[in-house]
């Protein structure tokens, strides 16, 4: 059984991965392993962490069948009665890749930094990095500090260069979440401007604006087009992750996110995204845009929780998609099923997980094959 030292290293760099040839894959690309922080905050989850744990272990159970899993435990115990709940599920537990670190929260995708992947070349081998943004609690949170050293940590175990974020005075590190952040894989992104330019509400980098994150994310990700959206859905506490609103599901085809009752909040701000990518142009010519319908509202103890279909997972051969016992279960898995038609398209019930206000995407974190 692994445990992650306290005071890792990993090999850090000072260059930018962009002069190395690095850049982050499309999520579709082949992984070598999906990584999760196993749930043990309760104020993530009141009253529902063991249905969480259930969830997580149907999420393992389908994902294990294509690659390996790396779970992050907070300590023996947790880990122990993990296991046990795995195997009783079914799991094959040689897929598991268990290591014990503490965790704030099991938010991985954003707190766990961003593989990125340099191709063969004639001169230079292939090799996975992994950035090491600053994570700050989505500028919302104070429970932070051990989320922030995750990238770190993951580093040193798997023995991969390590990129510091930092902007380009070299004096400052960049807040970012992979979360706020999909890419093709071919240097398109998308993002939203209520999360990355934001300066009043849940500010991550007052002062670097839009060219900036611009310079940033092409430095750090290879993205030399960035398409910027409005906003997120309503009752989303990172302020506007794009893994709620649209995603790329090959180099040119986007899936939004749409709200037909015009008197749901998320209905203007849906629609203006939708309306934007329908004017984009790339390299590659207009994008092709997919609407994916919203669920109907949800809510708990009078809040909106940030239900979506869009935030959905691509691993290796199977995509897991959060379903919310709504009618628009069957034709959201359907179109995805379309637009994947090499996959397994699989739902995962996620009315307990959304309580954390996030689903599958937030929850996973892929670690590309070499």
């Amino acid at each position: 059984m692994k445990s992650v030292p306290p005071k890792p290293g990993g090999s850090r760099t000072s260059s930018v991965p962009i002069d190395e040839h690095f850049a982050m894959p499309a999520e579709w690309t082949t992984h070598r392993a999906t990584w999760l922080a196993w749930p043990h905050n309760r104020n993530d989850w009141p009253g529902k962490l063991m249905s969480v744990t259930w969830c997580y272990t149907e999420v393992v159970r389908h994902l294990s069948v294509w690659e390996p899993v790396a779970i992050l435990f907070e300590d023996e115990a947790n880990e122990r009665r993990a296991l046990l709940r795995l195997k009783r599920a079914g799991v094959d537990l040689t897929r598991i890749e268990p290591f014990r670190c503490p965790t704030n929260r099991s938010w991985i995708r954003d707190s766990g930094g961003t593989f990125v992947r340099r191709q063969r070349q004639k001169t230079v081998r292939s090799e996975v990095a992994l950035v090491d943004w600053r994570f700050n609690g989505w500028a919302k949170y104070n429970d932070w500090s051990y989320d922030n050293r995750l990238p770190e940590r993951i580093a040193h175990e798997r023995d991969l260069r390590r990129f510091v974020a930092v902007e380009p005075s070299q004096k400052n590190p960049v807040v970012f979440e992979s979360g706020s952040l999909d890419v093709n894989g071919e240097g398109v992104g998308l993002a939203t401007e209520q999360c990355l330019l934001d300066e009043t509400i849940q500010p991550r980098n007052p002062g670097l604006g839009r060219a900036g994150i611009e310079r940033a994310l092409a430095d750090y990700l290879g993205v030399s087009t960035l398409i910027w959206l409005g906003r997120g859905i309503a009752g989303d506490d990172t302020h506007g992750h794009v893994d709620d609103v649209a995603r790329f599901v090959a180099p040119n085809t986007v899936v939004a996110a749409t709200e037909a009752d015009s008197s749901d909040i998320n209905h203007a701000p849906l629609a203006e995204n939708f309306e934007r990518l329908q004017e984009v142009r790339t390299k590659a010519g207009r994008l092709t845009v997919v609407p994916i319908p919203m669920p109907r509202p949800l809510r708990f103890g009078g809040q909106r929780l940030p239900a979506s279909y869009l935030n959905f997972y691509v691993a290796n051969g199977v995509v897991l998609v959060p379903t919310f016992n709504d009618p628009a279960d069957r034709l959201a898995l359907g179109q995805l099923a379309d637009l994947f038609p090499e996959h397994k398209v699989t739902g995962i019930h996620a009315i307990d997980l959304v309580l954390g206000l996030g689903t599958l995407h937030c929850l996973t974190l892929q670690e590309p094959r070499p």
